[in-house]
């Protein structure tokens, strides 16, 4: 057997391809599978990448917002909206999702971005061949050069472009050099499936109705965050005020145990009577300590939200500045709310643009139904001659080359195609359930909101003529026990009637501004209600 001599230039690519190869005896000599340190890869900056705020403030948060950094944080409830808009962690990290899917409608565009291409062949050739006339043997040898460059682009309409210039060159020792250049034109057009702009343009408006549904969910997050921060404020608050209740009740349960113990000492009263009094300021000690717990819990949990921004945050202290007390108002416009919710409430809205993307799905998968047919047609234009620049001349000469045709491919049974309509028919019809489904729980949501309103607004008034009654009753007991027509038992029950009462009352106020901030979030309203408005060109 005889083998063919190796050419210096292919002996040079072999030399280089196998350079790599030198370094087996270490095969990690460059470092690229070593694991990168977890402290370091930890460190490492990532790179950054620009996420638009998709709200605007009125006025903008730095001129709302100034967070001293030591010392108590004093917050009003506006304070704590923006404070928990902008340094919130989850919001943050939430805010990165219509980034990730707006990418996509770039990467879906992309499929229709002219695509420029080119290929360079280079092959040579030496063999030995007998001629079948004489016998003898002779070397054949030769080499071949071909290079073709190009742009094609695919269009909407299911349309394929492909321009193409290529030149080739021919040297053989048996027969003279050739070398031809060639111009060719090829066109084709879908006819049944992927055909028009309705088919090939639905993953585009997939992606845009999938971030415009990111935006929404975004929204609805956002709504969710502030709505939390807003009722974690005014929890805070409503401990604040159990707390300087508690501390007021039980200076007067002991105030009334040294009462009595004095009047037992002189002999007025029966030692018996201290009893009452004694488990009087125990129970008060009990509720004092709960309360602390409570006040210090919701603070973390308010802290938690509004994330101050330095390390030590959750050990600051905080001073709620804003008074609960809100002139209580019946909700006389339940129908206009109704329909501001259907059209602001961000999880409908999203259902919506969901359902619409279905709709886009089974546009494709209905055309996916259709045979593949495509007509084509190539043009072309040759020159051919000795030299390289001659093969580009000679293409004005009448050397030419048409094709056309159609080509038809179809699966038998079409299976696959039929089960990805099904499914596509199916959460079509699935999706337009879960709208007609949500439209009923948002007008339900905002039903069961206005009524806690109502009744929130309606207890206020109520406790606190609950309240003021019970002063009197206090009064009265006391009295009569000074006269000696009551007992301290008595004076204990009611005064724990009394401070009953006081809660409630406090707890009355609150829950009306807990109860307002719900309506707002049943709605769809609370962004705009705090004056925070999305950008127009994210919703």
């Amino acid at each position: 057997m005889r083998f063919p001599r190796w050419s210096k230039a292919a002996t040079a690519v072999l030399l280089l391809l196998s350079a790599p190869l030198s370094g087996c005896a270490r095969p990690d000599r460059w470092g690229v599978f070593e694991e990168a340190p977890r402290e370091a890869a930890a460190k490492a900056p990532l790179d950054p990448i620009r996420v638009p705020e998709p709200w605007h403030l009125d006025p903008p948060a730095e001129e709302r917002v100034a967070v001293p950094d030591e010392g108590p944080l004093e917050l009003s409830v506006e304070q704590t909206v923006m404070l928990a808009l902008a340094n919130n962690s989850d919001l943050r990290v939430r805010n990165l999702d219509p980034v990730i899917a707006g990418a996509f409608e770039p990467i879906e565009r992309g499929r229709f971005d002219p695509e420029l291409f080119a290929e360079f062949e280079y092959g040579e050739e030496r063999s030995q061949e007998t001629a079948r006339s004489t016998g003898t043997e002779f070397s054949v040898e030769g080499s071949d050069r071909f290079a073709v460059a190009g742009i094609r682009q695919e269009l909407p309409t299911g349309t394929l472009f492909e321009a193409t210039v290529s030149q080739e060159r021919s040297i053989s020792n048996r027969a003279p050099e050739q070398q031809s250049a060639r111009l060719g034109l090829s066109v084709t057009q879908a006819l049944l499936r992927g055909f028009g702009p309705a088919v090939n343009l639905a993953e585009v408006r997939q992606a845009e109705l999938d971030t415009a549904a990111s935006r929404y969910e975004l929204r609805g997050f956002t709504e969710a965050v502030l709505a939390d921060a807003e009722i974690a404020f005014w929890n805070y608050v409503l401990a604040r005020e159990e707390i300087a209740i508690f501390e007021s009740s039980l200076a007067v349960a002991e105030q009334q145990r040294d009462a009595i113990e004095l009047r037992i000492e002189v002999g007025i009263l029966a030692p018996i009577e201290a009893a009452a009094a004694r488990v009087e300021v125990a129970l008060r000690r009990q509720a004092l300590i709960n309360a602390r717990s409570l006040l210090e819990e919701r603070r973390l949990r308010l802290l938690r939200l509004v994330n101050p921004g330095s390390d030590d945050s959750l050990d600051r202290s905080v001073v709620a500045v804003s008074d609960p007390r809100l002139e209580a108002e019946p909700v006389t416009d339940l129908p206009e709310r109704l329909q501001l919710a259907e059209q602001l409430r961000p999880d409908l809205n999203e259902a919506r643009l969901r359902l619409a993307s279905n709709r886009l799905a089974t546009v494709v998968t209905r055309n996916g139904l259709l045979p593949r047919l495509d007509l084509f047609i190539a043009l072309g234009r040759s020159g051919f001659a000795d030299t390289f620049s001659d093969s580009f001349r000679e293409l004005e000469g009448p050397a030419y080359d048409v094709t056309g045709g159609i080509r038809l491919s179809h699966f038998l049974g079409n299976r696959s195609a039929e089960g990805r309509d099904l499914a596509a028919r199916a959460s079509r019809l699935q999706a337009a359930e879960a709208v007609g489904n949500l439209r009923q729980l948002v007008r339900l949501d905002v039903r069961l909101a206005a009524n806690e309103v109502d009744r929130a607004g309606q207890q206020i008034a109520a406790s606190r003529a609950t309240r003021a009654l019970q002063e009197e009753t206090v009064q009265a007991e006391l009295e009569r026990f000074e006269v000696g027509a009551s007992t301290a038992l008595l004076v204990a029950q009611a005064q724990r009637d009394l401070l009953v009462s006081q809660i409630a009352e406090v707890e009355a106020i609150v829950n009306y501004r807990i109860a307002l901030v719900r309506l707002y979030l049943a709605e769809g309203s609370l962004l705009e209600r705090r004056g925070i408005r999305f950008a127009d060109s994210v919703l």
